[in-house]
């Protein structure tokens, strides 16, 4: 299956299907050191108006651009429960255990050294929910195929950097100059959609440093017209320098298929952190923990903005770099750094930019009142870490949290899916900041917790009289109970509008 993400409304997802074809092409002299030969690059770049052709530049390139194929093992759930908010919590013993299945994603990359380091999209190498990466296949453009490494890979911007395993030494491309990329300037795009390999499209800039509303650190993208399909997530956006100025990364498409909107992370942003990566080093971002919404011009008609620029404050984490800040809920943030807060510079671009630990000036508008605040930054957490931080929980609601977050022997002994208390948590069930203790966000119909009426958004506080404030605590408490040999564990449970009451719990 291949991957290109899609942005639509308001929604992204990954796509997949299709399989590899490799188009065989044999590699010019000299292709490797292409862009350092200024007699090639002036004979490439174009003259005023639209090139007469782009085939001397493909020529050039191409051998630098390759297909990625990923080997994925898969756990599959052979779970009675199949089809219920349970299926994918629960596995049960007597035959049911979880079954490995194989499955397969294609996408594009790019070779920028001579030894072989590849660029790509962390997505197109990154495991499924529940799947584990067992192999990387680089496919060169004349049909060769070398296994490669995973050296690094970073979800928040979504690239990744992998090695070819060979000592040969291949054709590379490098990063240019994204800064400079005007609106119009002709563009061009090499990759493998829909599986076909060695595809060229060409296209202008049809905007630079685009935000397509998806929120995050990096909703900061080069938009393009040049075609982009399944597959070419990876691939390279060359200017006519051949040069690398952005990586294909997402389409704006109500059909599945390209409509001429395309979005390629700048190479600007993309550059630093390849290096990083590439030397296998994690990436640090600064992190203030606030939640922000932007300022439209309806937001300014009822703030009485003369402008609509900012954003404005939905809530404040606790103990985070904006609370210990000062800032509040309501405020807007109209500069960070310095630099001003608009559409296509927000405040997570501009916070993820710098160091955790740096201490950076923040202005507000509270209250009509322009106000300067200082923030030492903290380090942003993973994607999947704030994912969970921002997850909403409805403790009457029947669905249940997703599996990921599921500890696989609570669920097993116990029939229960617990969850850490957070700020989020804690307000959706009304307990303060003080209290310690764990939210259960499902229970397994057949379980003795569920015949002991346990229910989503109970509180867990001890387990054998022991305080439990995370999920290793009562994890402890499960392996304790069963080295003693004991069939049961002893809960203390509170319930809204309930006194806590000592449930035990049979272990299965």
């Amino acid at each position: 299956m291949s991957n290109v993400r899609y942005v639509y409304g308001l929604t992204s997802a990954l796509l997949v299907g299709g399989a590899a074809v490799s188009l065989a092409t044999g590699y010019p002299a000299g292709a490797q050191v292409a862009q350092n030969d200024d007699s090639v690059m002036n004979r490439m770049a174009p003259v005023e108006g639209a090139p007469a052709s782009f085939a001397d530049l493909t020529q050039q390139l191409q051998p630098a651009v390759v297909n990625i194929a990923t080997r994925q093992s898969v756990e599959v759930n052979r779970n009675p429960f199949a089809g219920t908010p349970f299926a994918e919590l629960f596995n049960r013993r007597g035959g049911n255990e979880p079954q490995r299945r194989e499955a397969q994603s294609l996408g594009s990359g790019f070779i920028i050294s001579a030894d072989g380091f590849v660029v790509t999209n962390n997505h197109v190498v990154a495991p499924n929910n529940r799947a584990t990466l067992e192999e990387i296949t680089v496919t060169m453009p004349d049909g060769r195929e070398y296994e490669a490494e995973l050296i690094g890979a970073d979800p928040a911007s979504d690239l990744a950097v992998l090695k070819i395993s060979s000592n040969e030494t291949f054709p590379f491309v490098q990063f240019g100059d994204s800064s400079a990329a005007r609106v119009g300037d002709w563009v061009v795009a090499i990759g493998n959609p829909f599986g076909l390999g060695g595809t060229v499209t060409s296209g202008i800039v049809s905007a630079v440093y685009r935000n397509t509303g998806q929120g995050g650190a990096y909703d900061r993208y080069i938009q393009t017209d040049a075609s982009i399909n399944r597959g070419n997530s990876g691939g390279p956006l060359f200017d006519m320098r051949g040069n690398v100025i952005g990586i294909n990364n997402a389409i704006f498409s109500p059909s599945g298929g390209s409509v001429g909107i395309g979005f390629a992370i700048p190479a600007e942003i993309a550059a630093p952190i390849v290096a990083e990566l590439r030397e296998g080093n994690a990436i640090e971002r600064g992190f203030l923990g606030v939640g922000l919404q932007p300022i439209d011009d309806d937001f300014a008609d009822a703030l009485g903005l003369e402008q609509d620029r900012g954003e404005i404050i939905g809530n404040v984490q606790e103990d985070s770099a904006a609370d210990q800040a000062g800032l509040r809920a309501g405020d807007i943030i109209v500069t960070v750094a310095g630099q001003p807060v608009t559409s296509d510079q927000t405040v997570s671009f501009l916070v993820a930019n710098i160091a955790p630990g740096e201490t950076v000036p923040i202005t507000v508008l509270r209250d009509g009142e322009r106000i300067q605040l200082e923030a030492t930054l903290g380090r942003r957490p993973s994607e999947q870490e704030l994912a969970q931080q921002q997850q909403t929980f409805d403790p009457d609601s029947e669905e249940p949290m997703s599996p990921e977050q599921s500890d696989e022997l609570i669920a097993e002994s116990l029939g229960l899916q617990v969850l850490e208390l957070n700020a989020q948590i804690r307000r959706s069930l009304g307990v303060s900041a003080e209290t310690t203790g764990l939210v259960i966000g499902a229970v397994d119909p057949n379980s003795d917790a569920a015949r002991k009426g346990l229910r989503r958004g109970d509180l867990i506080l001890t387990a054998n009289n022991e305080s439990i404030g995370t999920i290793e605590a009562l994890r402890t408490q499960v392996n304790e109970a069963e080295a003693q040999n004991r069939d049961a564990l002893l809960l203390r449970i509170q319930r809204r509008g309930a006194p806590p009451r000592f449930v035990p719990i049979r272990l299965r």
